[in-house]
């Protein structure tokens, strides 16, 4: 060709080398069935491709001759060492294709004719009904629209992330599963406390962690229909279930997966394998309607309020000693993230701050209490939302120590209930809104000697069961969910009382979600009644009583964490801890903690086999 007048082009043997060996190889690759659409600018680009290799071979090598094709190996397939190891399976979701994009059509929203993979929840079905959509349950080619399990990263366009929760029944011992031991259960690997347990859930939870998982091994699923999926999860304990977080309800333990739990507030769903993104796309090429953002979760963190509650505190005898030798926060050193991680934390203050308070005496006999004023930091500092006033020695040191107390609070602006400036004061409910939830808290002294408050003088309020259970039903009937909590009588064993059950259901009765007992040193047994959960008695928190011989149940602990969504109780986390030092609570340790609940759980009618026996 050199001989000819045609105009040179010079390309260099680097530019040849890359036509060759590595554009042609993707360009055979593009040429595939599922893009035929794209043939012709293949085509078009093939003929330039040859052209320009045709005319880079007329030209002399610039560095010589062109180096050997690049050789390719076949990978080599190492056989594993034989092991005895359990294998575990990846979370790996199947990858939804992505329909084409060329030329599309829009669709008219109320013409739209959406199909719903049967893996879509009812909610998101109903979600896009509400959006002006015909949900259709015939074959997808029916339909211009579906929407199914995707891939696509969260917050993407038209994508609804779902947060699925692993449950357990309430009295279940087991707080955490590792993501390994539940998706070895899901392949038939099995290993772990639930070992030979289906997980139980519905239809459409199954196919969806199928597109996720893949099938699941047989016997590792049991189908239930998702009214009855907490009754038989309860009549077949040990049992576990994988529920949408909609469906989470107080009777229901949900259980943290390597450490996330979607109803804590530190729940991070990148990292949780039970999250799940349900993507809308369209069946042929076409645009989705616009107008509309069809993103959606049923999880929505600004819509969750925690509420801490407490037993008693008294900061006074040994306590109040240990506070002046060792900090006044000492207290709280280790139990601190905890509440003040809350959106509320509630405090049972049962004793009166006063500036001419005594020197604390360990060993003092006369059960007149207050406290030193400076130690109102630890309240602030264990982030203090709600204080109960509702305690047995508020009045101990008489008016001018309540009116001094009551001052502090309004100081730090920490509203209180159960007790106040009078009865009119003290027995009005405490009404507060936390990303939308409504909480309401109404209290009373039972024990009417330790009542002192009246229409003029401070102190405790008269428990008034007309007036409670009248306000509790009004403001229930107004959005709002009721704690109702008692200064009632104190026990030395964890059973509840005849009476006490009566007085504490007649608030359940009215509609308080929550009852709460404040009075016990030694904690009580609980119970769902009437769709409430009732707990007894929770046990001191700040409160020097270590007994020096016996069960020592004055040491332990409840701190009840409780759950409200979107204007609903979810349910309760049982924090279990000790008393040390005289003043100081900690956590249980697992032993301890597995002994302390066995007998709760058994002393509150729940005497159930525990998943890994």
């Amino acid at each position: 060709m050199r001989g000819m007048n045609t105009p040179r082009i010079f390309i260099s043997e680097r530019i040849e080398n890359y036509l060759i060996y590595t554009l042609a190889p993707k360009m055979t690759f593009l040429y595939t069935p599922t893009l035929k659409k794209r043939s012709h600018k293949i085509t078009r680009f093939g003929f330039l491709f040859i052209s320009i290799l045709s005319l880079a071979a007329c030209q002399p090598s610039l560095w010589g001759a062109p180096p050997p094709p690049p050789t390719f190996s076949a990978a080599i397939v190492v056989a594993p060492a034989t092991s005895t190891a359990v294998q575990i399976p990846t979370l790996a979701p199947t990858i939804t294709p992505m329909p084409p994009t060329a030329a599309p059509t829009p669709v008219v929203l109320n013409a739209a004719q959406i199909w719903a993979s049967p893996a879509t929840p009812l909610i998101l079905r109903e979600k896009f009904q509400s959006w002006g959509f015909q949900v259709l349950a015939a074959e997808q080619s029916s339909a211009n629209l579906y929407i199914d399990v995707s891939q696509t990263a969260v917050g993407a366009m038209h994508v609804s992330t779902w947060t699925y929760a692993l449950v357990a029944p309430f009295p279940t011992l087991i707080n955490d599963v590792a993501s390994q031991e539940l998706l070895a259960v899901w392949s038939g690997t099995s290993f772990g406390p639930f070992v030979g347990i289906p997980l139980l859930m519905e239809e459409s939870t199954l196919q969806t962690f199928t597109k996720m998982w893949g099938p699941p091994a047989a016997g590792a699923v049991q189908v239930v229909s998702a009214d009855q999926l907490l009754d038989t999860a309860w009549n077949q304990m040990p049992s576990w279930a994988i529920v949408p977080f909609e469906q989470i309800e107080p009777k229901w333990k949900v259980l943290m997966i390597d450490g996330q739990s979607p109803i804590q507030k530190s729940f991070d769903p990148i990292v949780y394998p039970l999250t799940v993104n349900y993507r809308l796309m369209c069946v042929e090429q076409c645009q989705v309607p616009g107008g509309l953002n069809f993103s959606f979760q049923n999880r929505d963190p600004e819509k969750m309020t925690t509420v801490i509650m407490t037993g008693v505190t008294a900061m006074v005898r040994a306590t109040a000693k240990t506070m002046n030798t060792k900090g006044i926060l000492y207290p709280g050193e280790v139990i601190r993230d905890l509440l003040r991680e809350a959106d509320i934390t509630h405090i049972n203050n049962e004793v009166p701050f006063f500036t001419g308070c005594p020197q604390p005496d360990p060993n003092q006999q006369l059960q007149v209490f207050c406290s030193d004023t400076r130690y109102i930091d630890l309240m602030t500092d264990m982030g203090t939302d709600v204080v109960e006033l509702s305690g047995d020695h508020f009045a101990d040191y008489q008016a001018t120590a309540m009116y001094e107390t009551l001052d502090i609070y309004k100081k730090y602006n920490i509203p209180y209930y159960g007790g106040g400036y009078n009865v009119e004061d003290g027995r009005k409910p405490l009404l507060m809104e936390v990303n939308g939830n409504k909480i309401m808290f109404i209290g009373c002294n039972y024990k009417t000697i330790y009542a002192s408050a009246t229409d003029t003088v401070p102190g405790a309020v008269p428990c008034d069961f007309d007036y409670m259970t009248e306000q509790i039903a009004y403001y229930r009937s107004q959005g709002y969910m009721p704690i109702s909590t008692y200064q009632y009588h104190e026990f030395d064993t964890p059973e509840a009382r005849p009476q006490q059950m009566v007085d504490f259901r007649r608030m359940a009765d009215a509609g308080a979600v929550i009852v709460s007992g404040s009075q016990a040193h030694v904690p009580q047994v609980m119970e769902f009644y009437n769709g409430s959960f009732i707990h007894y008695g929770l046990g001191n928190l700040f409160f020097d009583q270590m007994a020096k011989r016996g069960p020592h149940l004055t040491e332990n602990e409840f701190i009840d964490r409780h759950v409200f969504y979107d204007g609903r109780y979810l349910g309760v986390e049982l924090i279990s801890a000790r008393l040390t030092d005289y003043a100081r609570p900690r956590y249980m340790t697992e032993a301890e903690r597995n002994k302390f609940l066995t007998m709760y759980f058994e002393k509150s009618g729940w005497d159930f086999l525990q998943a890994g026996q």
